[in-house]
């Protein structure tokens, strides 16, 4: 119980003080680290367990409070990396090798990339390839046919789609731009 005071009113006991002395359990600052991580963006694996690192958890503890969150769900890389590609290919127009390399530097698996190119439909992504460059050409009225070539191949390029694939688009692209300005 608490300390003398007014009759009805509750005073703090010394036993609470030493509680704060002590040094908090690793496994819930590792946690609650996860958990901080998870509610500001979704994470990989990877990326956690180097915030945990960064933060100065142990190895072990990381990896045991990580090991737990996968079990139930809450660190799933193959969820994330869907999530990802969804992402990229809506937001920032990216193609294959643009993905790939966004999930690399997340720090996903090269296996479940590979699953998760997979999944992309060619037709789709040329159907993107080909919007990007139609936006893009709208910009570069009076600008000469090879300046235009350049820059449509170096934003495609840039954006992960193949060498084959950006020629492709490019071409037909400026086809068409030369049939509406005639």
């Amino acid at each position: 119980m608490g300390s003398p005071g007014p009759p009805g009113r509750r005073t703090r006991s010394a036993a609470p003080e030493h509680a704060a002395d002590r040094e908090p359990d690793p496994y819930d600052v590792a946690r609650s680290i996860v958990l901080r991580q998870l509610t500001m963006a979704p994470r990989s694996r990877q990326q956690l367990e180097d915030k945990l690192r960064a933060k100065g958890c142990e190895d072990e503890v990381a990896q045991t409070v990580l090991d737990r969150m996968t079990d139930v769900g809450l660190v799933d890389d193959e969820a994330f990396a869907g999530m990802v590609v969804r992402s990229q290919q809506a937001t920032r127009g990216l193609g294959r090798r643009g993905i790939a390399q966004e999930l690399r530097r997340k720090g996903v698996d090269d296996e479940l990339i590979r699953e998760q190119l997979d999944g992309i439909d060619d037709e789709s992504e040329r159907d993107r390839a080909f919007a990007l460059a139609r936006k893009k050409v709208r910009t570069m009225h009076g600008a000469e046919y090879i300046v235009q070539q350049r820059r449509l191949a170096g934003m495609l390029a840039r954006k992960g789609y193949s060498p084959s694939l950006v020629m492709a688009v490019v071409r037909e692209v400026l086809q068409e731009q030369e049939v509406s300005d005639d």
